[in-house]
Order: C-alpha cells, then structure tokens, then sequence
C-alpha cells in the first residue's frame, strides 16, 4: 500500500517548480508578491501562479499558496482583492497567520481550504484541536517539537497535521520574533526578517554566533512520522535553488517510497549546501544546535596562495567544472560566488582558479555551495485563464464597513501586568484598573489564594497563561484555571486563543499581545469567541492603530518586549552576566523562565509621553508591563507618575509606534 505521507517542497519561481515535480514532490507551497512571509523571494505574479497552477493539476501536484503574514487595516481593501482573485485560481490551500484572514475567507470565500501557519505557534493538542474547531484543514505545528509530543498531539487530535523536517531554522518561535521588527521595522510577521540571529553578538568577552542554529535534517524519524499518521512532511527554501529543492525532494521521497533507504538518502542530502545539520527537538538532542559557522555550503579547503589573477586552494575535496565556491574571509565576511569555468589541478589536491574577479587572501575558507546544475525550464510554457483580479467596489465597500466599530470606551482604565509574586507588596491596587499576574509555574504553587488581599480585589487580577505550554503541561494549567476559578479568580488573559479550551465554564476572558490584531477584521474573530478585551501588538505603529475603527483594545504603553522566544538554550557569558552585545553596540539581557530563553532589549519600550494623543485618537485602556524588572515601590511609583502626567521616560526605545512597522 503507497504511504499517503504528502511530501511538500518549496516552490519561489518556475525553474524550482520544475525541479521539485521531478525529485518527487506531492505537493508545493509558493506565494504572490504580497503578504507572505518571505517577502524578499522572487515569487510569483497572478498570472505565472495561474500556469504553475494549471501545470500542477496535470502533474497531480497539489498547490498551497503562502498568505502568512499580519495584515494591516489600511491594506485590508488590497487583502480582499487578493482573496477574491485566488478564490478563482483553484489552488488547493492558502497557509495564513492572521486571524482577520481566518475571518474574511471563511465568511466570505468559503470555498477556500485553510491552513494554519507555523507562524500561529501551535504547539500543542490545544493549539490543533482549537485549529479544527475554528475551520482549518491543517494546522502546521510549531518547530520545536519533541517526538514523544508530536505522536502525543498526533494521539489527541483528528486534524492534518504537517511538520518541518528539512532546512533552515529561526532561533525564535515563528510568529513571535520582535527581534528584526525591533531592529529597524522589518517585521518577521510581516515576511521581511532582518536574520538578527544570523549575527555575531559579544557575550563573556567573547564575540561569536550565539543564536545562529544548524539547519533541521529530521530525515531519520521520517518512517515514525509516516508510522503515527503525519499528513505532511514539509521542507524549507523558497530562497534556495532549484538544486536545492531537486536534490532534498529526492532524499525524502527515497525515504517515503521505502524507509530502509535512509542511509543512502542521506548520502543525497550531504550535497544540499545548506549549513551543517541537526535533528533538532525531533532528534531528542539540540546540545549541539548553535552552529559557529551561519553561511550555506560545504568547506572544503583552504586559500595557500594569491596571485593577480587568481588563487591556489587545498582541498580533499574533487573540483569539477560547473561547481560553484564562495569564499570566506577570515572575518567571516562572504565573498562573491565564483563559477568554475576551468581550473588546473597541480598536484593531488591542489587547485589553482585563475580570470576570476574575487580577490581572497591566505588562509580563507573555500566554501562548495553549488555542484554542476541541471538546467530546469525557467518560465511556464502554457498561461493559466484570465481572472478578474479587482473586486466589485460596492461589494468591497460592504464587506469593509461590515468590520469593526467606531465607538469609544468610556472611560481610561490602567492595567499591570508583574510577573513574580516580589511585586504584589509593592503595588497599590486602588491605583490601578486591573492586575495581570504572568507567574512562573513554581509560583502559581506558591500563591496564597485565600489571602484577604487577593481575595477583596479577586474582581481585579486576572490570571495570565504562558506562551508556550507543553502538551505534558496542559493538565496542570487546567487544573490551575479550575482551581482559581473555584477561588472566585474568574479574569483570564489568553496567550494563545486556544488556551480558550483550559478554562471553566463562565470565565471571562481576555488576549495578551501574543494574539495577534493588527486589524480589524482579526478582532471580529474574537467578538464571535465572545472575547470583548483584547491587546494590541507590541510591534505595532500609531498609524496603524488610527487607521482600525476599533478602540477597544488594551495599548501596550510600557514593557520589555521578547525580542527572541526560544526553547532552545544558549550559552552566554556567566550565570551571573546575561549581558550580549550585538554587531551595531545594542545591549540585550538574556532571562531564563519555566526552560524558555527570552532575550530583552536593555531599556523597556515607554510610550507615556503618547498617552494624550492616544486618548485623543479614542483609545482608553493602556498597558504598564513590569515583566522582568525588579520589584520596586518606587519604580511603579515613577512610572504611574510618568503615565498620568503623559511625559517622556528615559532610557526607554519607542519600538514602532512613531518610525512604523514596514
């Protein structure tokens, strides 16, 4: 019997559509020029999505098209003709992040199959049990998962599930990456990543990669994978090449088609010039994860000589002509990719390129990154049909004025958030509207529920669920809902809408940040989950905020943002310095928390010098996080002075909110 195991392959123009159909691909992913996450591939323009699409269907190739970015308000007009113009093309599925792209399709393009991005962060039978419930097909599951917990959620739920084997990974949790956003505005939710973890970052007195990781290679749990039931096997790459894509979809689907054949699979793979590898989470040890070397290819000498119109390299490895090098630097810096048109072998071993316009030194690294290439058609032959690409404006208009509502809260209100039980003697609860308590797990134990304190303003705290919650987790979290709710704690914060499926009957729930509303239309979606408060991102921008009818969520004015969220450990300076440097002097400070690594910039982000101007634009209900700061009477004291008084706090960074997220 053929295992119905889909392998699924990236697809960035028409030369790597060819080349993944011909390794073996079921199905491929690929995206338009607009809103996908890898904003800076080629991709592809409606009409050659049309030809791949229509060339697909005679291959039996299925097609998913990638929409998973954060959607702006001001382009949700663009967003709807979008939509309506792929509701025509027959692709087989659209892969999303934002939930206002949840909302719009499946009320109003009802036809189309969604996917739920990695970007989601679903990482738990929670997250693919809520997916289903809320009209996935798929839900593609977070990258840091072990085995045991895939088989686990595989076990608990009934929803495709596709999981990441192959190719480069993001130290961060997908989607909730602030580091590039916070850098400059390039936003990972928005597909315009600045690669901040590919980047030298001085720790200990020493300056090295501390977050660059090794690329995924699961390709030995893949008959496991087949075993439970895995929907999908996907592979990363839009940006690589068409030999990249070749060359991994023919390891796997080896694999796929006869599991015996690992070893010689893997022979393939070693000649995919990516970075070296790991197994990562799903190999059970991700000790050796951090890679000291973040360029693709396979080193494979040294420069011994330079002359004025060439070099002499060793290497045990043959050269070949069509064989492509780069050359690295003794600093790290790559070099120009260079050809072998012709070369000469002087003795075993050593090679001398001359008529080449890359000048290295002695002692670079001489990198293989590219064997004799097969020649794949790079363009489609046949066009797809002419499609309407705009929709009808009256049409537009009605679906747009049907999102969001224009009134106001009526009054300012003020919530805390603190994040360990040091700060609940420091703060005055008369003072504030709502507390969020965000509590490691060993203190939830800790707390004193019956306390008089907590208990006379119980109306007040909210109870606040992690980021991530491991599946082995989830009962204690459950437990901990029903206990507090019992306790007459009924205020909830969610960081994931999935948490949803924890909590008691006749709880009142609210959103962090971490579920993202960047428009409009995203917080329909919570109106119909009954969620009437809700956060604002933290990477968002004012013109963003002004330009959404709605001003009823909570505006994050003070906090220390996650630049990186990680499973994976990192090693810095000493236990008592958490301090790293990066490449352009920004200090960050590493916290560790419940087996989480989170990097947070030096100075919070302040935003009270705002505050009039947001209350004037109609928005009411304001955020001060003291996550990750000392407990201090008179740090809470200044700040709720600053706030009142709408004046400026220094050091602090303004993120987004003034330069715009791009």
């Amino acid at each position: 019997m053929k295992n119905t195991t889909e392998l699924l392959l990236p697809v960035g123009n028409a030369e790597m559509f060819h080349a993944a159909v011909e390794g073996g691909a079921d199905a491929v992913y690929c995206g338009l020029r607009q809103f996908n996450a890898r904003g800076r591939a080629s991709n592809f323009t409606i009409q050659q999505l049309q030809a791949l699409v229509k060339l697909a269907k005679k291959k039996n190739v299925k097609v998913y098209l990638t929409l998973n970015t954060v959607i702006k308000n001001q382009e949700l007009p663009e967003l709807l003709d979008t939509l309506y113009t792929i509701n025509q093309t027959g692709v087989d599925a659209i892969i999303i992040q934002d939930w206002g792209v949840l909302h719009l399709v499946k009320k109003h393009f009802p036809n189309i199959e969604v996917h739920a991005s990695t970007q989601m962060a679903n990482h738990n039978s929670l997250g693919a049990n809520y997916s289903q419930n809320m009209g996935f097909e798929r839900v593609v599951m977070a990258r840091e998962l072990t085995l045991p917990e895939v088989k686990e959620i595989r076990k608990k739920s009934n929803i495709e599930l596709e999981i990441f084997m192959h190719g480069a990974l993001c130290y961060s949790f997908s989607g909730m990456c602030l580091f590039s956003s916070f850098l400059g505005g390039s936003g990972a939710n928005r597909g315009l990543c600045a690669q901040p973890c590919r980047r030298f970052y001085q720790t200990g007195g020493q300056t090295r990669y501390v977050f660059s990781l090794k690329d995924n290679q699961a390709i030995d749990v893949l008959p496991e994978m087949m075993k439970m039931g895995i929907s999908s096997i996907k592979v990363e790459g839009r940006m690589k090449s068409s030999e990249y894509v070749n060359r991994v979809a023919k390891a796997y689907r080896m694999v796929i088609d006869n599991p015996q054949k690992i070893e010689d699979a893997k022979l393939v793979l070693k000649y995919d010039m990516s970075r070296e590898k790991t197994a990562y989470f799903l190999g059970g040890n991700v000790s050796k994860a951090i890679t000291e070397n973040p360029e693709t290819g396979i080193a494979i000498g040294e420069v011994i000589k330079v002359m004025a119109d060439g070099f002499k390299f060793q290497s045990n490895h043959p050269l070949e002509i069509g064989n492509r090098l780069r050359i690295r630097s003794k600093n790290g810096e790559m070099r120009k990719a260079i050809k072998v048109k012709e070369f000469q072998e002087l003795d075993k071993g050593t090679y001398q390129i001359q008529n080449t316009k890359v000048v290295p030194e002695r002692g670079d690294q001489v990198f293989l990154v590219g064997l004799k290439q097969e020649k794949y058609p790079n363009k489609f032959r046949e066009e797809g049909k002419n499609l309407r690409t705009i929709m009808n404006r009256g049409e537009k208009n009605k679906i747009l004025n049907q999102i969001g509502s224009k009134k106001v809260p009526n009054k300012e209100q003020l919530f805390v958030r603190i994040d360990s039980l040091g700060w609940l003697r420091k703060i005055r609860l008369e003072d504030v509207d709502g507390l969020i308590l965000n509590l490691p797990r060993a203190e939830w134990e800790e707390l004193r529920l019956d306390a008089p304190f907590l208990q006379k303003n119980a109306h007040k705290i909210t109870i606040e669920l992690p980021k991530f919650i491991q599946e082995k987790d989830i009962r204690f979290y459950r437990d901990l809902c029903a206990k507090l709710s019992r306790k007459g704690y009924k205020n909830f914060m969610l960081s994931h809408l999935s948490q949803k499926l924890l909590l008691p009957p006749k709880s009142r729930i609210a959103t962090n940040e971490n579920v993202y509303l960047f428009n409009d239309a995203a917080i329909e979606v919570l109106r119909k989950e009954k969620i009437n408060l809700y956060t604002y991102p933290l990477e968002n921008d004012f013109e963003n905020l002004l330009a959404g009818k709605d001003r009823f969520g909570i505006v994050p004015i003070y906090f220390n943002p996650h630049l990186f969220f990680s499973r994976m450990p990192v090693k810095v300076g000493s236990k008592d310095d958490n301090t790293l440097i990066d490449d352009e002097n920004g200090k960050h400070r590493r916290i560790l928390r419940d087996g989480i690594t989170i990097i947070v910039p030096e100075h919070p982000v302040a935003l009270f010098q705002a505050r009039e101007k947001l209350v004037e634009a109609g928005f009411k209900r304001f955020l001060i996080d003291l996550s990750h700061e000392k407990p201090s009477s008179n740090t809470i004291k200044r700040l709720l002075n600053k706030f009142k008084r709408s004046e400026q706090l220094q050091p602090a960074f303004s993120f987004n909110f003034k330069k715009g997220l791009k």
